[in-house]
């Protein structure tokens, strides 16, 4: 199946169109911005342009280049996405198993191009960087540009033992080789190690509107959406198809269990301490790490409800009414140190537990 259209995001698709008609566009790119906005579709709609057989401000979708990418099987394009951690001791093994989990995401997102989020506790390991330091190394198959996209490059692993994986991804981005273009996508800059962040040309992208995300939803949500669901999807979304299309079970639980907690939080240390009991101390970590995702936005949310704003997805009734916004955004923090914890080997009921004592200070 064909990627789905490249929605909304004017003004950036503009900039990057005329740096690539006038040789201007830099060699390394980092695209932010909120959560399912577009971040890794306007990074293949770049490297649609880059790899046109026509210069205009748009790919032109007719020529085989754009129709390889679109299919996600141009040879020059390589797209990095975040896997479960290579099992493999011997370092060679250990990429190729990368290249085939990689390969695998690959091929599922060619048969859904609606994809869902990655795994909670995938990432971009050591081994991964190393696949990308090989194909990087290589010649342009088609004779062009080459393109690497590093999606969600805030998993990153910077350190396992050491800084090898970082030092080895800083080095490419600090000489990129002679016609590559590297692009980044994060939701926060601030995760990735700051001498990448000095390396790349920052391009920032937006919410969208609810009314780009009805369009989308219309026309491409599997399956299709009554009208009073598309009414409710499109309000949860709060402006990213990426959430549309995700509001289904799985993320609805995740809220609802960031809901619990929050509750549990506030109603004192007796519930705090049963509801770290019910947490699995190794399975699920998914789940887990999709509930801290979870929590920090409704967090967001009771802050903007604290500044008279309109909140836009539902926020446990004793976090609003306060007029100091700053308790909630220190919480935040605390909940985004123990999703970059949640990348380790460590056990999400220890987490939760330091967790849950973090916020009732806070709160």
């Amino acid at each position: 199946m064909a990627l789905p259209p490249l929605i909304g995001h004017q003004d950036a698709r503009l900039r990057l169109a005329d740096a690539v008609r006038t040789d201007r566009l830099p060699q390394v790119i980092l695209i932010s911005g909120p959560a399912g906005v577009g971040k890794q579709r306007l990074a293949l709609w770049l490297a649609q342009l880059v790899l046109c057989e026509r210069r205009d401000t748009e790919p032109c979708g007719g020529c085989r280049a754009c129709r390889l990418v679109g299919g996600l099987a141009h040879a020059d394009l390589h797209w990095f996405v975040p896997i479960p951690r290579p099992k493999a001791a011997d370092p060679d093994k250990a990429v190729e198993e990368a290249a085939e989990a990689i390969g695998e995401v690959l091929e599922e997102r060619r048969c859904r191009p609606c994809y869902a989020p990655a795994d909670g506790m995938a990432s971009h390991s050591l081994a991964s960087v190393r696949l990308l330091h090989r194909r990087a190394a290589l010649t342009s198959v088609e004779g062009g540009r080459r393109v690497f996209i590093i999606g969600d490059a805030e998993r990153l692993v910077p350190q396992e033992s050491s800084q090898e994986a970082a030092n080895a991804l800083l080095k490419l981005l600090e000489e990129p080789p002679v016609g590559s273009l590297f692009i980044l996508t994060t939701v926060d800059p601030r995760r990735l190690l700051p001498t990448i962040r000095s390396r790349a040309v920052p391009v920032r992208l937006n919410r969208l509107s609810d009314e780009q995300v009805r369009e989308f939803l219309e026309q491409h949500a599997e399956p299709r959406l009554a009208a009073h669901a598309l009414d409710d999807r499109v309000a949860l979304a709060a402006g990213s198809i990426g959430d549309a299309l995700a509001a289904g079970e799985e993320k609805g639980k995740a809220y609802r269990a960031a809901g619990e907690l929050l509750e549990a939080v506030l109603a004192g240390s007796a519930a705090r301490y049963e509801r770290v009991l019910k947490q699995p101390p190794f399975s699920a970590r998914g789940e887990f790490t999709a509930m801290l995702d979870a929590l920090a936005d409704t967090l967001g949310e009771a802050a903007r409800g604290t500044l008279g704003q309109p909140t836009r997805r539902p926020v446990p009734p004793a976090l609003l009414g306060r007029g100091d916004p700053a308790p909630l955004l220190r919480a935040m923090e605390r909940v985004a140190e123990a999703r970059e914890a949640a990348y380790g080997n460590v056990n999400p009921q220890i987490l939760l537990a330091v967790l849950g004592e973090e916020l009732a200070e806070e709160l």
